[in-house]
């Protein structure tokens, strides 16, 4: 559904056109006045410039590096396979994957538009094995091509006035370029997602599952992960990942209904 809103106010500017479109992944109409392709575009910035100031590790002389690769190609697949399936390939048809492993202390994974992922390399100890680390990169890859970030900026955009008009991350717009950067750059308060509403958890927790199973990975390995995540605090605060991804006995009672569900799709691979 398409629609034209003027948001009119006496000290704010113009916000042009407000979008509602259904998502592919999860059939819900969002709010979406960013066009992907100008997100997509603005990650590759960020995402260049997050690992040229960081220490990637190399896949050739890396067991952990390559397996992140492993992981993140066999989900990207799956992904692009279930969505050739439903005729909606051409919503990812700016996605250009990456998969790269930070040397970061950080319990801490993410995906930004367009398929842009960095694992840190203190997440490893919590994941433990490759399924677990799937649940991982299922869950935020289905937050990017779920298009959550441009969500949130959108919602943000119209409470702040934020005019969206032309490529808003060049013309000057320090508001658009506020926005992304809250939402999603590296160096965001809480990594590279603002704190997910509810639905969106929800989404990524149920859709995240079941692209871990299409890909191959046991989808039931959700379940111990989480219960480490949720142990893995210093007794003060959690692990960066939970700080936009809340672990509890809520949640994991949730991935347990979802269960079903995703094992459906899931084929081990020999």
């Amino acid at each position: 559904m398409k629609k034209i809103l003027f948001l009119l106010a006496a000290t704010l500017p113009v916000l042009a056109i407000e979008s509602c479109s259904t998502n592919a992944v999860t059939g819900r109409n969002q709010l979406k006045l960013f066009p992907e392709s100008t997100l997509e575009a603005e990650a590759v910035s960020q995402y260049q410039s997050f690992l040229s100031e960081s220490k990637v590790v190399s896949s050739t002389n890396s067991k952990d590096a390559e397996m992140v690769k492993r992981v993140g190609t066999r989900l990207a697949n799956a992904i692009t396979t279930y969505y050739k399936s439903q005729s909606n390939a051409v919503d990812l048809s700016g996605y250009k994957w990456e998969f790269n492993l930070v040397d970061n202390a950080q319990v801490n994974a993410w995906c930004m538009p367009g398929g842009k992922v960095v694992v840190y390399t203190g997440l490893l100890p919590v994941t433990k094995n490759e399924a677990a680390l799937a649940v991982v990169l299922g869950h935020e890859i289905t937050h990017a091509i779920a298009q959550h970030g441009n969500e949130r900026m959108s919602q943000a955009a119209v409470a702040q006035g934020v005019q969206v008009a032309g490529n808003v991350f060049t013309s000057g717009n320090t508001k658009a370029n506020s926005l992304f950067n809250t939402v999603f750059a590296p160096g965001a308060q809480v990594g590279v997602l603002l704190p997910n509403s509810r639905k969106q958890e929800l989404e990524a927790d149920r859709f995240g599952l079941i692209f871990t199973a299409m890909a191959g990975y046991n989808p039931r390995e959700a379940i111990p992960f989480w219960q480490r995540m949720a142990a893995a605090g210093d007794g003060q605060k959690p692990p960066q990942l939970l700080s936009s991804h809340p672990a509890d006995e809520t949640r994991i009672a949730q991935l347990q209904k979802y269960m079903s569900e995703a094992l459906k799709y899931y084929k081990p691979v020999r």
